[in-house]
């Protein structure tokens, strides 16, 4: 048998580590695969007698749902060992990443995240609002609630307070998706995983109507002042683009117009706040020889092929207006919208986020 509390010392490692992901480390994201690897084997040459222990239990639960994976969870049901009291948390577990979303809801809802101990009771709320939040959005945001409460400055309060902001952001609740954007800005804006807040973030605030309620210009303001002048421009540039996108024309011009304001004049992202904002105003009323002509200005030298594809569709858009043609549709349907292109800071996120929705939320965002 395994020295007692071996796989306890071992997640604990694990969620070390992924804490440090949250506040920025890219050494951290780039050790997590191999160290999942190296905990997955001693876990699984342990003997079944190991998992009678309910804090060795509790560990491999968390380390299943922190990125670890299922085989584990199924060689342990397969021991036929598990505790009776345990079980439904085993069982429920591995329903939950396998896909089987009401089986999952109704064995985890058998346990109060309070009552756990420290290091699976966040990880268990961030679960149990998972698979809850399809049915009962109001409950899953009090389950991340509670997850962010008992997990405070972890990996999962992250992914908990990024998940609860877009919840929040399509049920329209602005203040509050404001309060807690401010929040996660202010917090998490190094995590290695805040490219995946950015470009929701970016698609959310086109919601916002700045052409009929001017106070959203502050309150976007207002959350977008909590980070650095560079990455506030990046932002803007998401915006913007992803107002083009959406058919959102004043958006697109106010957050173009910002980002040009943070812009050097010869730079990429100048280059790109121009072309977003001419794009916007030749379908403006009274403003479309003004677009034509910054559209005719854009250097594209400076654009990415993605950029370069809006640059010759806009022309196109333009050419179309001036002789009487209809224009091409605002936006196409959201199933088949271009990837709204990232900023370099954005880009080197990436690769993580195909893997943050397995570690901590298999389940779509609303």
């Amino acid at each position: 048998m395994a020295p007692r509390g071996l796989p306890v010392e071992l997640v604990r490692t694990l969620q070390l580590l992924q804490d440090r992901i949250a506040r920025g480390s890219t050494q951290a994201h780039l050790a997590q695969r191999q160290l999942l690897g190296h905990i997955e084997q001693r876990l699984l040459a342990l003997e079944p007698e190991t998992w009678a222990a309910p804090e060795n239990l509790r560990a491999a639960v968390v380390f299943a749902l922190s990125g670890g994976g299922p085989a584990l969870l199924r060689r342990m049901i397969e021991t036929g060992k598990l505790p009776e009291a345990d079980s439904a948390l085993v069982v429920g577990s591995l329903a939950y990443l396998e896909g089987r979303e009401r089986e999952a809801r109704t064995l985890l809802g058998r346990y109060d995240p309070r009552t756990q101990p420290p290091g699976l009771a966040g990880q268990l709320a961030l679960t149990q609002a998972a698979v809850t939040v399809r049915e009962a959005p109001r409950k899953a945001i009090e389950l991340l609630d509670l997850a962010r409460l008992l997990a405070p400055g972890t990996l999962v309060e992250e992914g908990a307070l990024r998940r609860e902001i877009f919840i929040h952001a399509q049920g329209g609740d602005a203040k509050r998706f404001e309060v807690l954007s401010i929040q996660y800005l202010r917090r998490f804006r190094r995590s290695v995983y805040a490219g995946n807040f950015r470009q929701r973030f970016a698609t959310a605030l086109t919601r916002l109507d700045f052409d009929s309620d001017r106070s959203r210009v502050a309150q976007l303001e207002r959350m977008l002042d909590e980070i650095e002048p560079s990455e506030r421009r990046d932002l803007y540039l998401l915006v913007a683009r992803a107002g083009l996108e959406q058919g959102r024309r004043e958006t697109a011009t106010f957050a173009a117009e910002r980002a040009l304001s943070l812009a050097g004049p010869d730079s990429e992202a100048a280059a790109r706040g121009r072309l977003y904002r001419a794009a916007a105003l030749i379908v403006a009323e009274g403003r479309y020889e003004e677009g034509l002509d910054a559209l005719r200005g854009v250097d594209r030298a400076g654009l990415a092929p993605a950029d370069l594809a809006l640059l010759d569709a806009a022309l196109s858009t333009a050419r179309q207006i001036r002789g009487g043609a209809p224009p091409p549709p605002a936006a196409e349907p959201p199933s088949a919208r271009r990837q709204i292109p990232e900023a370099a800071s954005i880009t080197r996120a990436q690769e993580a986020l195909a893997r943050v929705d397995r570690m901590i939320d298999r389940t779509d965002d609303p």
